[in-house]
């Protein structure tokens, strides 16, 4: 009897120090706080447009407008850089340091021989910027066939008015004239460029194996062999 009242006093015990337990355990609901109502300013032109924005958003959240302008600092700072006409002209020449170029067609308005033999010599204009940057990182030579000693006259002429002389690399020693088409394509041969720019096909045709790349000249975009690149002018062919 006594084990009996002894087990029914434990459990009893075990009871309440359950129900104790769970009494303290469950957390008191906190009450509701009312909001203050903020009365009604009127708007004029010396309130602030970000504390008035501020004042909507609780503490940690951004506004629509500081998102947008941090969105715009950001999208500043990755906008990509825009490459300069001498790294672009390094580029396409593949790091090229030699290049031999013709004169007629490509870096003169001329287009023949007979033409220089007429009138003055032109350099064109929207040449000139590209030829200036290719003198800086390569050795340039330029070479044309002539009909007369007044037409090299002619053409030395215009490279000088044009200050290829004094603004770029070039020096006098490096413009080359020949008599034949022969004549220009031994000059090349000679000189191993890496890059050779001519507007004759068939001179372009030739040269295609010896010389590492070509740029051909042409308002045909035709494709000669496959280090023979075809533009219908010098400064496309640089993206100017």
């Amino acid at each position: 009897m006594y084990d009996i009242r002894s087990v029914w006093a434990i459990a009893g015990l075990a009871v309440a120090v359950i129900f104790t337990w769970r009494l303290f355990r469950t957390p008191a609901i906190p009450q509701r706080r009312q909001p203050k109502r903020q009365p009604h300013a009127p708007s004029s032109s010396g309130v602030n447009n970000s504390q008035s924005e501020s004042s909507l958003f609780p503490s940690g959240v951004t506004s629509p407008s500081e998102d947008s302008r941090a969105q715009t600092v950001i999208d500043e700072f990755f906008q990509p850089v825009k490459p300069t006409l001498g790294q672009i002209v390094r580029q396409r020449l593949s790091d090229g340091r030699k290049v031999t170029c013709r004169l007629l067609g490509v870096i003169l308005e001329e287009n023949t021989p007979e033409e220089l033999q007429k009138k003055q010599a032109t350099v064109r204009s929207s040449v000139l910027d590209v030829l200036l940057e290719i003198t800086k990182f390569c050795d340039l030579y330029l070479m044309e066939t002539v009909l007369d000693d007044e037409s090299e006259k002619n053409v030395i002429m215009a490279l000088e008015n044009a200050g290829i002389f004094t603004s770029g690399g070039l020096v006098k020693d490096k413009v080359l004239f020949c008599s034949t088409d022969i004549g220009r394509t031994s000059f090349v041969r000679q000189l191993e460029p890496d890059w050779h720019i001519d507007s004759s096909r068939e001179i372009i045709t030739q040269l295609s194996r010896f010389i590492k790349y070509q740029l051909y000249i042409s308002t045909i975009n035709e494709r000669i062999a496959s280090n023979v690149f075809s533009f219908s002018s010098l400064e496309q062919f640089f993206n100017v």
